[in-house]
């Protein structure tokens, strides 16, 4: 008798699908690799990071240098036209205008009182707002460094607002805060009346600081974190066993070695403070009046927004916030260096 017949063994599905992918991707690396390697034999192996660099290097030329070329031409020329061969140069007559001031102090007695005016909010509102943003940050960092209960799940909770887009953050506060929403709601089911929060100067502009500390504050307090965590515990060992009060530990073993962290934290918040755009532009829209009116959201209404587009004008504005917001990333570059040397 004879046995049965052997059956060929089944292909397995999930191998022949791997199959499938694999090899179109050979094929694929094959006709990278003929033209990587002829690009090797002719500038050598050690200068090939600089072909993985280049179409980096070219996407940053095209979105970062020529746009801010064509920025600074702006700024030297004038007239409504949008193509530059087409504006006529005047110099450095759109910055005069901008600084033509009887005190930089009162927008009043500035031609251009409305950019003064996105100044003095712009300081006004990051000196109110880094303050408190440092501050909270660190108390919470300090808190969700000890060993408390569901510590992983705080951590989270505070650092959730961070993946949020900011338009996203605006809407949802907005929908809380305006004259018909859930704050106002809960306010007249108490007995008490409507408050008009966005519409306030004042409420206004407590509420866009509130705002961007709720939404960023995560960011600060993870970089913090990580300074307490790279603290030594030894040191704090040694505190206790000489019965050293906790707030003289605080003041003079973990604020110094967390300063250079801390001095990271505030140029950040400074930098990001000096762009503030989103949470003002969706929460007021620069109101009530100009209350809220920041330098960005300026350069924004002066280009796009205005009835007369002034191009020229609002590039001079943007030349000017670059200055500034260059001169901060030095100041954060050198934090991070004495940091590192540290």
């Amino acid at each position: 008798m004879t046995g049965p017949t052997p059956t060929a063994p089944r292909r397995d599905d999930g191998a022949g699908a791997s199959d499938l992918i694999a090899a179109p991707l050979a094929l694929l690396s094959r006709l990278i690799d003929w033209p990587m390697r002829a690009i090797q034999r002719v500038i050598g192996e050690r200068r090939m990071a600089y072909v993985f660099l280049l179409p980096n290097l070219a996407f940053f030329g095209l979105f970062v240098f020529v746009p801010l070329i064509i920025n600074v031409v702006f700024s030297v020329t004038g007239g409504a036209a949008l193509f530059p061969s087409q504006r006529p140069y005047v110099g450095a007559g759109q910055y005069a205008y901008l600084f033509d001031c009887g005190s930089f102090l009162d927008p009043n007695s500035c031609r251009e009182d409305h950019f003064w005016r996105g100044v003095s909010n712009t300081a006004r509102f990051t000196l109110f707002q880094v303050t408190a943003m440092v501050l909270f940050s660190l108390v919470t960092a300090v808190v969700l460094n000890m060993r408390i209960r569901a510590r992983g799940f705080f951590r989270a909770v505070y650092f959730f607002p961070v993946l949020l887009s900011p338009v996203v953050v605006a809407l949802t506060w907005k929908w809380i805060l305006q004259r018909d929403g859930l704050l106002n709601a809960g306010i007249t089911s108490l007995g008490g009346e409507r408050i008009l929060f966005l519409v306030d100067p004042s409420w206004a502009m407590f509420w866009i600081v509130f705002v961007s500390i709720w939404a960023h504050m995560g960011f600060y307090t993870l970089i913090l974190l990580a300074g307490l965590q790279a603290i030594p515990a030894d040191l704090y060992e040694a505190a206790e066993m000489d019965a050293t009060p906790r707030w003289r530990t605080f003041w003079r073993i973990t604020l110094p070695l967390l300063w250079p962290n801390m001095i990271v934290v505030i140029v950040l918040a400074l930098i990001k403070g000096v762009q503030t755009f989103d949470e003002v532009f969706v929460l007021t829209g620069g109101g009530p009046g100009t209350a809220t009116l920041m330098v960005v959201h300026y350069i924004y209404e002066t280009a796009f927004s205005n009835q007369v587009q002034n191009f020229g004008l609002a590039a001079a504005a943007s030349v000017v916030l670059g200055v500034v917001l260059f001169a901060l990333t030095l100041a954060q570059l050198a934090a991070s260096s004495r940091k590192g040397a540290a």
